[in-house]
């Protein structure tokens, strides 16, 4: 049996990700992926038992990444404000250093793909942000709301902001470029939405 290599690995990977993101999920094949890499598609069934064990791995990875890095310092005791700011800290921090990370994530949320992936993530971030929100509501620093709400109006507007410096436009083809005035400026917003 050939053994792993961890080089050939890690490029698996990175090429997967790029190639979703340049050609969506539907045109990924483990052909182009192998011929991409210089390596035989023999070569990827050592790491992944098909096409779709090595995409739900290669999200679960980037995925864990994505979660630690959005709970990296933060405390679900903070109060409402404090904690909601280091999420979009923590988060806007992570995506704008990865983008394709972040769009590889996009393109397999709108995908088949996407129930496979969430049920192999860790539970934990769930947990933590529904802690947060029973602290704050508890407190009454936040209004309550279904939590789709409250999701949509804590998070949505960041990551538009996030889909419009990947895309470096907004509507119309404006050039957008996301700074930390507009940022935070947009948290403002998004915390008076919230609050009581």
């Amino acid at each position: 049996m050939r053994t792993r290599n961890a080089e050939k690995e890690e490029l698996v990977k990175k090429m997967t990700v790029q190639m979703i993101v340049a050609n969506g999920v539907e045109k990924f094949s483990v052909n182009s992926l192998a011929k991409a890499c210089g390596i035989s598609v023999a070569t990827l069934y050592i790491y992944y038992k098909d096409k779709d064990d090595l995409i739900v791995q290669v999200a679960i990875e980037e995925g864990t990444r994505l979660i630690d890095a959005a709970l990296k310092d933060f405390d679900p005791e903070q109060s409402f404000e404090t904690g909601l700011r280091k999420q979009w800290k923590n988060r806007a921090g992570y995506l704008m250093a990865n983008p394709l990370s972040t769009q590889f994530m996009e393109k397999l949320h709108m995908s088949s793909y996407a129930e496979k992936i969430s049920a192999h993530l860790d539970g934990r971030i769930t947990h933590i942000m529904k802690r947060f929100v029973e602290n704050a509501l508890a407190r009454k620093e936040m209004k309550p709301m279904p939590i789709e709400t409250w999701w949509s109006i804590a998070f949505g507007p960041l990551y538009s902001l996030l889909r419009f410096h990947h895309q470096g436009s907004f509507i119309a083809g404006k050039p957008f470029s996301l700074n930390e005035e507009i940022l935070w400026q947009t948290f403002d917003a998004v915390i008076k939405a919230l609050k009581p």
